[in-house]
Order: C-alpha cells, then structure tokens, then sequence
C-alpha cells in the first residue's frame, strides 16, 4: 500500500489547543508525538465505495488501542480517541499539570475560544452561537430547566425513543411550572414519514403544546428523525424545540442549518472523537431571551449564550484537544465515517431481518437509519429477557453490547460499531444471532 501522507504535523495538530503555547519553552517541555497521520490512497474513493474497503479501514484502526479479550460492539457511550488525538491531549495534559493556574487564566481563555471557533466552522454556526460544555447533558438539562416560555396549563412533548435523563428533565417541568407532559409512543422501525406523521398528530392532538423535545439519532436504536421537517411543522404552531444533538454530529454528516433548529446541544466525546468531558450547546442568535441566564449569570442584552452554561473548573486539556479531534475526523472524512458505520450495521441488520426468532429496531431506509441499531429476541421485551441475552452475547460468544430501557415497545440491544471495526467482528455477531434460535 501506499499510504498517502495527510500533512497534519504536531504544530497543526494542537492548532487552538497547545500549539505554540504547548510547545514553547515556556509551557512543556513534553515530547512530540508522531509527526505526521498516514491515510491509505483509497481515501480518493467515494464515500459508498469506500465504506466496504476493509483494507483501508484496517489501515484506520492501527491509530486505535482496542479493547483486549471481547469484540466491543457498545461504541454509543463515547468515543475512543485515535492515537494522534491522544498523544495531543497527553501533552495538552502535561502542560496544564505543569503551568497550572499561570496558564489557566492567562492562556486558557484564548485556547477555548479558538476550540469553540473550530466547532461552529464543524457545524456552520456563526459566530457567538456555539458554547462548549462537558457534555450534552449539561446543555439540554440548561436548555430545559431555564426555559422560559411556559405557563399553567401549557403543555410539553417527548417521545419514548429521548434520552431518559431528558425524558425525567421535561417530567420536572410538570412539578416547577405547572404543565401538561405528553409522550409521544414513536414506531420502533420507521421511514421519515412515518416519523413525521406522528409528530404532526400529536401537534394537532394538544394544541397546548409550546415547548417540545426532539432528538436527531435516537440512543435506543439509531433512529434519524426528520428534524427539519418536525421543526417547520412545530414552528407553524408557535412550538419552541429543544433539540438532542448527542448521538448524531459525527455520526451523521450534517451542518446545524441542515436542522432549522434554536437550540441543541451535542457531545464530542462520541462522534467526533474528542477527550471525554466534552460537549456543545447551540442557541441561534436571536433566541436567547426564551432561555433564562444560568442562576447567577446576567445578560440583560440577551446576546451571550455563554452565560446560559457555567462549567466552572473543568478539564483543560479535554477542551483544548478539540481541534486536534475534529482535524482527525476531518482527515477520515466525515461523509466515508457515515458510510463506514452504515454499511457495518447494515451487514448484521439485514442478516437479522430473515431471522424469525429475532426482532429488529431502527430505520427502514438510509435517510432513517446509522451506524447504530438495535434488537432483541422475539417476544422477549422485558428488562430482565433483554439483559439475560446482553450477558450470553458477552459470555457464551465474547461479544460486549449494551442494553437500553425506555422504549414503550420495551427494552432491546444496542449495536454500535466504530471506524475501527471489522466486517469480520460484524459476521461474529451474525452467527451468534443465529445460534440465539
């Protein structure tokens, strides 16, 4: 093979992160690692072409430690970081350790700044719209308690395919500010009509509804739901969106325009491949009177979205290894890790399909569907049957999965691949799932 060289050097890999401040004397004396990130030449294929060249991705994996003694197929928790990524955030580390309070306030401020920079360029944000926080968590939990917009009598929407910890943060809002909770039951395998279908009946059903959660990839099952489509039709009826941006950027190619939403928020430590500790809040220009400042921020202009988080006393070197994650995602290229996880899942779905003893859950087409999906065994939808299946798949056939509670239909596996996964581990998990029968 002849790998061809992607010019990422040590200076340009910790651009906005350490940089010139990492590497001068005056902060680390730390040693560089690699020079240079080798990608295969069939990176020039087309995104679809290239989903299926095993040789190119093997090439990708040798950048990854990997998980010793069971195929790990629970990829959705967060993300591993490649090697590049995590020589950056061990210097970025050292430094911090080092210069401690001297680089925290005089150094830091500008470093976060131009990793906040390297995301809205991600996400095609403006300027000023783009917060990093520690998680995506943090973001929506923000975006939902201090939303402002409600009164007694009001009503707010989720579905059962939301994040439970956000389904419990809209559960609050029924107990602080007197409103109406609506779950919306979504269907467990489904198109983009479909999901929209039921969206535009629940509008239509609780014309009280002003304020709604609305998740991008579902964490049960990989589901896309169309969010552009659901937002035009919530904006029709004066509905504000929260949207659950956690699984999705870097999961699925996409600009934060593509979504026509006010407010999301999303993790990096996942898709992007950044240190865990990492996420974003957005908030469209314009919308910042409806959120209330964090208690204790003031921002009487409503025009800094920074004073709707406070992350206080975080991890530095997390924030600023941001812009050596998005350069190495950015290398792959974010349209082929798309492709990549697709086709990986669809090597075990479609299997899984023909198979009467086993039920699958995710999206019908491409438009609907990820790299991540899940299942279970037919008619076994209790939390008990689903985790006795978690345990033979990691015991009897050495496959680690994870299960997911809080779907109406009950509780199912989750399959999430990574890059660095083989097709081979993949038919692993297919003949396993033929001897569940």
């Amino acid at each position: 093979m002849n790998p061809l060289k992607f010019s990422l050097n040590r200076r340009q890999l910790l651009t906005g992160v350490a940089a010139t401040a990492a590497l001068s004397s005056m902060r680390t004396t730390a040693q560089t690692p690699k020079d240079t990130l080798s990608l295969p030449t069939s990176i020039k294929k087309s995104p679809n072409s290239l989903a299926s060249d095993e040789v190119f991705w093997r090439e990708i994996a040798t950048d990854y430690d990997r998980t010793k003694g069971i195929i790990n197929l629970e990829h959705g928790y967060w993300g591993k970081m490649a090697k590049p990524v995590l020589d950056a955030y061990h210097t970025a580390n050292k430094m911090v350790n080092s210069q401690n309070s001297f680089y925290a306030r005089k150094g830091f401020p500008s470093d976060m700044r131009q990793a906040m920079a390297r995301v809205s360029q991600g996400l095609g944000a403006e300027d000023g719209e783009i917060v990093l926080t520690r998680n995506a968590t943090e973001a929506i939990h923000n975006l939902i308690r201090q939303y402002q917009g409600l009164t007694s009598g009001d009503a707010v929407l989720m579905a059962d395919s939301d994040y439970p910890s956000f389904k419990t943060a809209m559960q609050w809002l029924k107990q602080d500010r007197g409103v109406d909770t609506i779950e919306l039951i979504t269907p467990t395998v489904a198109e983009q009509e479909q999901l929209l279908e039921c969206y535009i009946n629940a509008f239509d059903q609780h014309p009280n509804i002003k304020l709604m959660l609305l998740t991008h990839v579902s964490n049960q099952h990989g589901l896309v739901f169309p969010v552009k489509a659901i937002v035009n039709e919530a904006k029709k009826r004066g509905i504000d969106v929260i949207c659950d941006c956690a699984q999705s950027w870097g999961l699925i190619d996409y600009k934060i325009s593509d979504l026509q939403v006010s407010w999301a928020g999303f993790n990096l430590h996942k898709w992007i491949g950044s240190p865990v500790g990492v996420g974003a809040l957005y908030m469209q220009k314009g919308t910042l009177d409806k959120i209330a400042p964090y208690p204790g921020e003031s921002d009487p202009d409503n025009n800094r979205a920074y004073s709707r988080v406070h992350i206080a006393t975080s991890n530095f070197a997390a924030f600023m290894t941001v812009p050596a994650a998005l350069d190495y995602h950015q290398a792959i290229g974010a349209k082929n890790k798309e492709a990549r996880l697709r086709y990986l899942r669809n090597l075990w779905f479609s299997e899984a399909q023909t198979m009467s003893h086993i039920e699958v859950l995710g999206g019908k087409d491409e438009m609907s569907s990820t790299g991540m999906s899940s299942f279970r065994m037919t008619g076994k939808t209790s939390i008990e049957d689903v985790k006795e299946l978690q345990q033979t798949l990691e015991n009897d056939y050495g496959i680690f999965t994870v299960v997911r509670k809080g779907l109406h239909s009950g509780a199912c596996i989750r399959i999430t691949p990574q890059v660095f996964t083989g097709a081979d581990e993949i038919q692993k998990l297919v003949d396993s799932m033929k001897k569940l029968a």
